[in-house]
């Protein structure tokens, strides 16, 4: 397992990273998730990641529980906050109340006393940012969080946060967590271009575009029973690469895939690698021999003529507006 420095940070993430989004707590049962979990640490990936909201605050549990035991220094724990986790006006939102009551919330349910990387789940709209910023920084200086970070930042959130930690002397932005795959390809035109600036890492999710970028889904057929896309709470986040045009673009990188001895998910991984600005490619699995097959990218580089040619078939299928969002955040 390869490693890269997160942003202009002192602290190192792999390359593949394990999510707990979708499955821990949900999909998975609680023994099937700990074996996922055993079989990341077998093979080197050191960085975790998770949401307080994830399965209705059940995901953290699990993954805690899952990492019991394990030597605390050995690896990176990632979660975020901002969706709703209670019925309470409060219990959402980036206010210093939330963000503090939901830190020791998601301390208590991983089981540990520190988080490395403490997210902004999506923007807040309502929020002043300053207070926003200054809770996270109060909690970096009490020792509960060592890093901050944001997911689904637009270029111009993340812009107006470092100029207001700047001015503040508040601790900055190391890492945006965006989706990000060969299909998926919004972050491109600003916010990566801002992040090599300022020295912000992408920690993407969804390398391998909802299971779509394995193959598995084929054109004009139903998808396999028990897929996510037959999942209600995931399947949504896959309605743009569902598609029979999208779907027979995909195949036609099998050959491509073998030419590399990759699988087609380790080609989709190993393709959201060869951007420099991106630290880590979360995966996510329901079962370990998903989690080794995918890892397996890790230091897999591709050459430009094989990154060139995957981007050459997918050319007319890519979502690469800003415009278009996965997960838009709705104003608490």
């Amino acid at each position: 397992m390869e490693h890269r420095r997160l942003g202009r940070s002192g602290m190192y993430v792999s390359e593949i990273s394990y999510g707990n989004w979708l499955t821990h707590g949900s999909q998975v049962e609680a023994d099937q998730a700990t074996a996922c979990v055993r079989e990341a640490l077998e093979v080197g990936i050191t960085t975790f990641d998770t949401a307080d909201v994830y399965a209705g605050t059940k995901a953290e549990a699990v993954l805690g529980e899952a990492l019991k035991g394990v030597k605390r220094e050995s690896y990176e724990l990632f979660t975020k906050v901002y969706w709703p986790t209670g019925g309470g006006k409060n219990e959402r939102g980036l206010s210093r109340k939330h963000i503090r009551e939901s830190c020791d919330a998601s301390l208590r349910r991983l089981q540990t006393d520190h988080i490395d990387l403490y997210q902004a789940h999506r923007f807040d709209y309502e929020t002043p940012l300053d207070e926003t910023l200054r809770a996270f920084d109060d909690l970096v200086r009490a020792g509960k969080v060592h890093y901050i970070g944001v997911s689904e930042w637009k270029a111009e959130e993340i812009g107006r946060a470092l100029k207001i930690a700047d001015q503040m002397g508040l601790d900055r932005i190391v890492s945006n967590q965006p989706q990000y795959s060969a299909l998926w390809r919004v972050i491109e035109g600003e916010v990566v271009p801002l992040c090599d600036r300022e020295g912000i890492s992408q920690i993407v999710w969804s390398p391998i575009a909802q299971g779509v970028l394995t193959g598995k889904y084929r054109p004009g057929q139903q998808p396999p029973e028990g897929s996510r896309a037959t999942d209600p709470t995931g399947s949504g986040f896959m309605k743009h690469f569902l598609r029979d045009d999208v779907l027979e673009k995909v195949q036609l990188l099998t050959p491509l895939a073998q030419q590399a001895g990759l699988s087609l998910a380790q080609l989709a991984v190993a393709w959201v690698l060869h951007n420099p600005n991106v630290a880590s490619a979360i995966v996510g699995a329901s079962r370990p021999e998903q989690v080794r097959d995918n890892a397996a990218a890790a230091g897999k580089a591709l050459d430009d003529d094989l990154f060139d040619a995957v981007n050459q078939v997918l050319a007319d299928v890519v979502v690469a507006d800003p415009s278009f969002t996965s997960s838009p955040a709705k104003r608490p």
